[in-house]
């Protein structure tokens, strides 16, 4: 089938195309794999990379939801949204900026180092396993 459509254009090397198809397949297969794994653990991918982008800051305990929104590519209102569950669930604490009263800044609270403490270890695991 991919040797049938290449003919139609020119510089379509078939080998090239079924090898993106299949690094497609794999990633797929893969991000299914961790969406099953973060629902077991009551997260979703966007919950887990929230935990971990304010976990990761060397020098800093919170980060503003504008530097979340910004560094996960994701629009402001779903984020906040997200940030809404996560707080429900005890993960993380949203206080007024220091500088900015009408800014928030985010931080985890000690069930949300726990549960990353739960998360990691099996993340890396399927990470690990994938290659």
């Amino acid at each position: 089938m991919v040797e049938g459509y290449a003919d139609r254009f020119d510089s379509v090397d078939p080998a090239r195309v079924l090898g993106a198809l299949s690094l497609m397949r794999t990633g797929s297969l893969l991000i299914r794999k961790l969406e099953a794994y973060f629902a077991s653990h009551d997260l979703s991918q966007l919950r887990f990379l929230i935990l971990i982008l304010i976990d990761r800051e060397p020098d800093r305990t919170t980060l503003a939801v504008s530097e979340i929104a910004g560094r996960l590519d994701v629009s402001r209102p779903v984020v906040t949204r997200t940030l809404q569950t996560l707080r429900e669930a005890g993960l993380i604490a949203i206080a007024a900026g220091e500088d900015d009263a009408r800014s928030r800044e985010v931080s985890l609270t000690r069930s949300g180092e726990s549960k990353l403490a739960e998360v990691l270890p099996g993340y890396f695991s399927i990470l690990h396993g994938a290659m």
